[in-house]
């Protein structure tokens, strides 16, 4: 192996430039023996262990022990039963895929998928082995792991399934099942509604179970309340007591009829995430929406990027305070027609989004629909189309360099999640009293985050094998740092 090459790949993250050389070793042992693996599969144990896995296909002849293998990290995300291996089919070629990871270190390994939310520095697969690409997916929130917001923690990957709609395979809207989900016809009329709330019903609805997360939902609710009345459920800011079957949250997550039936009597959601970053859109938004309740949103600031029109959710953002937003909600709450404007996506021809409608329209994958792969059988192949991409471009530059260049290196970067600092839910941060327990929580894990993405960077870019020394590699950037280097 050309060691130059392959130094400058972990460098600059640039590894297919040096990905391909035929080694003809089973196992990748680089410099040093002792990473030999001891219990890795040999080449005739893993083909043999399934030989009897295929997938419905495309028309790639080869046989398991000439495919690329793709190991899924975090085994309880990998998306086949039974077994821990399995031959995949895929658009244009195939793989095998596995979630055992004796076969980490195994020649054919070319990519490694991980979970962001189980994706520890601390853990992390070393040393990084020039021949692999990491495939990240992340589905849920930005609190789960804010390593990942930061561009060092984001450029270790060469692939992203992520909700921003700029990764490579964007699940931006993996919370909305179908344009059928938003045409449900309203769950409760308008004449109900208003008759629940002659009957002391709140105009407006919250229900949280979550309470200390980074966007400081709760203080921008509890200053709301001041000029509106609201009906809080949950654990968070409680002031009405919830029935006891509905305590349960598997009711909300499941959509339960009695829980649904419930929370629809209600005109108003109130619908923060938890987090607020580009593109995070979750349940709390389109599940109003479907039951033919108005959201009162906070979470992604390009959520008018993806409404049904511009007239479907109320965005917080868009009012200079609490009091303002309450004004315009009892506005609306006493003008039939008014609100109803907001309901007016319930007919097709009132969603005039197109980015909304060809977003649901060409993803590939589906959401409770059988009929097309879900996200992570779609994502994997994903990976194993483009390894199998990258590895017929090697074969073709070693065989003629100067006809066929060698493969442009591939890198994710910040606008695959790129996350911002939180920030309090209302007011200034240096108004908030040193003692909160917001304060000393999610700025400090967004800025620890940081300090063990530039760790890992470095343990990589040194070639270590220990992820153990990460500790030692983030106090000698914090020394250098400290002295202004």
């Amino acid at each position: 192996m050309d060691v130059v090459c392959w130094l400058l790949g972990l460098l600059l993250y640039s590894l297919p430039r040096c990905w391909g050389q035929e080694d003809q070793e089973v196992f990748y042992t680089g410099d040093h023996g002792a990473f030999q693996p001891q219990s890795a599969l040999t080449d005739m144990e893993f083909a043999a262990a399934v030989a009897s896995y295929r997938g419905p296909g495309n028309n790639d002849s080869r046989g398991n022990k000439e495919l690329p293998i793709i190991l899924w990290w975090s085994a309880g995300l990998f998306p086949h039963f039974p077994g821990d291996t399995e031959r995949i089919d895929c658009h244009h070629s195939s793989c095998l895929v596995t979630r055992n990871r004796k076969v980490q270190l195994y020649k054919r390994t070319s990519a490694i998928i991980f979970y962001g939310t189980d994706f520890r520095a601390y853990e992390a697969p070393l040393p990084r082995l020039p021949h692999q690409t990491w495939a990240l997916f992340h589905e849920e929130s930005p609190m789960n792991n804010y390593v990942l917001s930061h561009g060092p923690g984001i450029r270790l990957f060469n692939y992203t399934a992520t909700f921003r709609r700029e990764s490579d395979y964007p699940l931006t809207l993996q919370w909305l099942p179908s344009l059928e989900y938003l045409l449900r016809p309203t769950a409760v009329s308008l004449q109900e509604k208003n008759r629940w709330r002659r009957e002391g019903l709140a105009p407006v609805l919250y229900m949280q179970s979550h309470c200390d997360v980074p966007s400081d939902r709760d203080r921008y609710v509890q200053e709301l309340m001041k000029y509106i009345e609201i009906d809080s459920y949950g654990k968070c800011l409680t002031n009405k007591p919830l029935l006891e079957r509905l305590e349960d949250t598997s009711t909300a997550t499941g959509e339960d009829g009695e829980f649904m039936s419930f929370v629809a009597r209600y005109k108003f959601h109130l619908a923060l995430e938890n987090g607020r970053c580009s593109d995070y859109m979750t349940e709390k938004l389109w599940r109003p929406m479907q039951q033919g309740c108005v959201p009162i949103y906070r979470g992604s600031p390009s959520v008018a990027d993806w409404l049904p029109n511009d007239h479907s959710a109320i965005v917080i953002d868009d009012f200079p305070s609490p009091r303002k937003l309450a004004e315009f909600i009892l506005a609306l709450d006493g003008d039939d027609a008014a609100y109803s404007r907001y309901l007016e996506y319930k007919t097709p021809s009132k969603i005039t989004n197109l980015r909304l409608l060809e977003g649901l329209e060409s993803r590939e994958w589906g959401v409770n629909d059988m009929s097309k792969p879900n996200y992570l059988n779609g994502f994997e192949c994903y990976v194993c189309d483009q390894e199998n991409k990258r590895l017929a471009e090697e074969r073709r530059h070693r065989q003629n360099p100067q006809l066929h260049p060698a493969p442009s290196p591939k890198m994710a970067n910040n606008s695959h999640m790129g996350c911002p600092l939180p920030s309090p839910g209302y007011g200034e941060v240096q108004d908030v009293h040193p003692d909160d327990s917001w304060l000393q929580m999610w700025p400090q894990d967004y800025w620890q985050s940081l300090d063990q993405a530039e760790g890992l960077e470095s343990l990589i870019r040194q070639n270590e094998s220990d992820p153990a020394l990460l500790w030692q590699h983030i106090q000698r950037i914090a020394t250098r740092r400290a002295k202004g280097h």
